[in-house]
């Protein structure tokens, strides 16, 4: 992509601001959106640095208004996205006999609903040659359960994957391609910092990933090494 122009969900932390980050450093336009933008320090520095390449957008992927006005926003300053990252997340951790059904509903609404809703949204701005990256979890994969629990987050991956799935299938025609990625175990404060890898090494392989999708492979879950993960 020349100088593309991309819009990354939870951008204020962990992998979102090594999204951002990296993608600024490729020359891209790209719009960080994050729930508080006051309380961003982060990429409110990024933002300084790179006054015309970066605008930080306040935007709650669970409300239909924060979401319109985020997309007002960007089709305000370009007339096509070419890349969405669904990166924004939540992750609780539930066991039988312990069950939070309060939090397994609010993973369902973030790490699911939300990528559908916001792809949605801003259909308008992703022309033909755009690509969607959704940003899951080997979690989600049904066949690679050995272990059990984590009923919110696997279920809400699970539910995204079907969902990419669906959105790879649909719109294909329209030349946009889609792809399920698991960044793989990284060290950030969604687990407590005792991942296998870090933020940078895990957004490298995800833009990797990213670059190598087309039309021909869309609808595909992949870890960011590259290695296909099953359903």
């Amino acid at each position: 992509m020349n100088d593309p122009h991309i819009l990354i969900t939870g951008a204020s932390r962990g992998l979102g601001i090594e999204f951002t980050r990296a993608y600024l450093q490729q020359g891209a336009t790209v719009f960080a959106g994050c729930r508080n933008p006051d309380g961003a320090a982060e990429l409110a520095a990024l933002a300084a640095a790179h006054p015309q390449r970066l605008t930080v957008l306040q935007l709650d992927v669970t409300d239909d208004a924060s979401i319109e006005a985020a997309r007002t926003a960007v089709a305000a300053r370009t007339a096509k996205l070419d890349l969405l990252i669904n990166n924004a997340g939540m992750l609780h951790d539930e066991s039988l006999g312990a069950l939070d059904f309060d939090a397994i509903r609010a993973q369902m609404e973030i790490n699911a609903y939300a990528p559908l809703r916001v792809t949605e949204a801003l259909l308008p701005c992703l022309g033909e040659g755009a690509k969607v990256a959704n940003i899951t979890s080997r979690m989600g994969s049904i066949a690679d359960n050995d272990s059990g629990g984590r009923y919110g987050y696997r279920a809400s991956k699970a539910a995204l994957n079907a969902f990419g799935k669906s959105l790879a299938m649909d719109l294909k025609p329209r030349g946009i391609a889609v792809a399920q990625l698991h960044p793989g175990y990284v060290q950030t404060r969604m687990v407590n910092f005792g991942g296998l890898i870090t933020p940078e090494e895990a957004a490298a392989g995800i833009a990797e990933r990213i670059e190598a999708l087309t039309l021909a492979t869309t609808g595909g879950f992949w870890h960011s090494n590259g290695e296909p993960l099953p359903w």
